[in-house]
């Protein structure tokens, strides 16, 4: 009798894990028809902001840096530090924006 009553533990865990991943996926689903018109271009414009968000602190950080090298000679590569404060600043800047989009996705949920 030990075993029976295993055995329907068993299968009722079972069918509540399964019913579990059934509302998940009827969850997502109807997450995804909320946000039809985002396609994948949406997708990748965000990729995009991303990136520009590092990138453009990196370029403004190594000019800066290799201006003060020309300017004021040292014995220190003031563009390298230029590119190191500049992908530190851009990579903040990067989180901070993913930061914005995923408290708005929460948001709407």
């Amino acid at each position: 009798m030990v075993e029976i009553r295993r055995t329907t533990n068993r299968r009722r865990q079972m069918a509540d894990h399964f019913a579990e991943k059934v509302a998940q996926r009827e969850a997502l689903r109807i997450k995804g028809l909320k946000h039809k018109n985002e396609t994948v271009w949406f997708g990748l414009g965000m990729f995009g902001i991303v990136g520009w968000a590092v990138a453009i602190p990196t370029l403004i950080g190594v000019a800066l840096g290799l201006w003060i090298d020309r300017t004021w000679p040292s014995q220190y590569s003031w563009a390298l530090m230029g590119l190191v404060a500049g992908v530190i600043v851009g990579c903040i800047n990067a989180a901070y924006w993913v930061r914005k989009i995923r408290s708005r996705i929460i948001e709407e949920e």
